[in-house]
């Protein structure tokens, strides 16, 4: 019998909005003012803070640099043939050394089939009917594309499916720590709600550029969060080789919302993911996927070190006259960017947003190039990328049908998410947004939203905080009975 369960939850609610507020380029003014001073101090204390010398960090943006040039051209060269794409039946089967390793390098997979065509196009049906009959919110507000609706009873029935479910754990195996006892077990995948997409043929305003979720500035203002990232920033010319992206030992404590806005991740979430409602390919508002995680994950985090040559920053002017730069093909050459210790820039990086890249910020990843579109993804299929991993959106739907997703997040059980569970797990009993995104009364007053009693399976309920989680093995036990104890008291 489960213990008796709080009624409100001690998290405050966040502002309401949409998936806008969260992203620069989809605000009414794209352009960005400079840092406040205190950043170019924080590039200094994070090297002194981790042991770094500036003769290592330029290793290893060399390093890095060279290896950007071998690894792009194969991207453009294989386009979207070069993210992994394998059915269902191989998670049921177990995940072979050659597919893990090659989901590693990339950051993305294709999981084709699992959920029945069938139950996909039902739940898309479902949701028609569920907006049509309710007052939603969205972006764009005139011809809504995102929608802040987080609890229909098809969003349910997915999060809760068998197939995520399995798919899900087979993901989260990849990951580790080195904690001991662990805090993590990455073998109970918990249910991190999240919104859904609805894309019309013709839709230019769903356009996410490059981007990484989980933070911005917090990846090196956070004292945990920029340990996630000490062997590329210590190691020298191949430091960044040993970098372990699965490695969440650091991970698990750190700060991703410094700012405390909607839309930020609070939580350890290892992928971020959907699944499709529709038949969908290139140049169909789909994803695009970075597919090479290490190495991008490495430039990006040395990328606020380095400036090009002949460019002085810190001012307002001094940034406008470095993008006009960027925008005229500024070389690529090593021996044309220097060390930036004493400039408050952090490309892309605006604080309470997420981070953004695009080919003034970034230009090494040759984003215009290296940016591939999903292949085609059939109803029932699933798509997953490290929560590092580049992504996007395309920004035109010039296909014939909708482009619709329920974005499915694979998240695994620890004491923090457990917390956050709980939290969930109350709004949702009241027909609210979930923690992390705009808040107010959300889908509380909408008819026919889904309620506890539409989770039908034991397992589904664990995963939604409505059941106690059961130790597998020795190795979990006290982190179950920890979780469970936050989420029944």
């Amino acid at each position: 019998m489960m213990a008796t369960q709080p009624t409100f939850t001690p998290r405050f609610a966040k502002e309401e909005g949409t998936i806008a507020d969260i992203f620069t380029t989809l605000g009414s003014n794209a352009d960005t003012a400079p840092l406040p001073a205190r950043f170019a101090a924080l590039k200094k204390e994070v090297l002194h803070d981790l042991g770094a010398t500036p003769e290592a960090l330029r290793q290893a943006w060399n390093g890095v640099l060279k290896a950007l040039e071998g690894r792009t051209e194969e991207i453009i060269a294989k386009r979207g043939d070069i993210i992994p794409r394998l059915p269902y039946a191989d998670i049921e089967a177990g995940l072979s050394e050659v597919q893990r390793d090659t989901i590693r390098k990339t950051g993305v997979v294709i999981v084709t089939g699992g959920v029945p065509k069938e139950e996909a196009l039902a739940w898309k049906a479902s949701i028609k009917d569920y907006i049509a009959a309710n007052p939603v919110k969205g972006f764009p507000a005139g011809n809504i594309q995102a929608y802040e609706i987080y609890n229909t009873k098809p969003q349910i029935h997915a999060r809760t499916h068998p197939a995520v479910l399995n798919t899900q754990k087979a993901l989260l195996s990849l990951w580790h720590t080195s904690n001991s006892p662990s805090s993590i077990d990455f073998t109970t995948p918990i249910s991190y709600f999240d919104r859904l997409r609805i894309r019309t043929p013709g839709d230019r305003s769903f356009t996410l550029g490059p981007h990484i979720d989980g933070g911005s500035v917090e990846r090196w203002e956070d004292t945990a969060f920029r340990r996630v990232w000490s062997k590329i920033l210590q190691g020298g010319p191949k430091g960044w080789e040993s970098f372990d992206p699965f490695d969440a030992s650091w991970r698990v404590n750190a700060k991703q919302d410094l700012y405390n806005t909607p839309n930020q991740c609070t939580i350890l979430r290892c992928w971020q993911g959907w699944t499709s409602m529709s038949s969908t390919g290139v140049n169909e508002g789909t994803l695009r996927v970075l597919p090479m995680l290490s190495l991008a994950t490495a430039y990006i985090i040395l990328r606020p070190f380095f400036k090009p040559r002949a460019v002085t920053t810190g001012t307002s002017t001094d940034q406008n006259q470095e993008a006009s730069r960027a925008r005229r093909n500024v070389s690529l050459a090593q021996e044309d960017w220097e060390l930036n210790l004493d400039g408050s820039e952090f490309p892309g990086s605006v604080p309470g947003k997420t981070q953004e890249l695009n080919e003034v910020t970034h230009p090494h990843l040759r984003l215009a190039e290296t940016m591939v579109s999903s292949p085609r993804i059939e109803p029932g299929d699933q798509v997953y990328w490290h929560c590092d991993t580049v992504h996007a959106v395309e920004g035109e739907h010039k296909g014939k049908d909708d482009s619709s997703v329920l974005y499915t997040p694979a998240a695994p059980l620890s004491v923090k998410n457990a917390a956050y569970l709980r939290d969930q797990r109350i709004n949702f009993v009241h027909g609210l947004p979930a923690p992390d995104f705009p808040g107010g009364e959300g889908e509380s007053k909408f008819s026919g939203r889904a309620t506890p009693q539409d989770i039908t399976t034991r397992r589904g309920r664990q995963a939604m905080g409505f059941e106690p989680f059961v130790a597998t093995s020795p190795d979990n036990a006290a982190l179950v009975e920890e979780a469970n104890r936050v989420l029944f008291g």
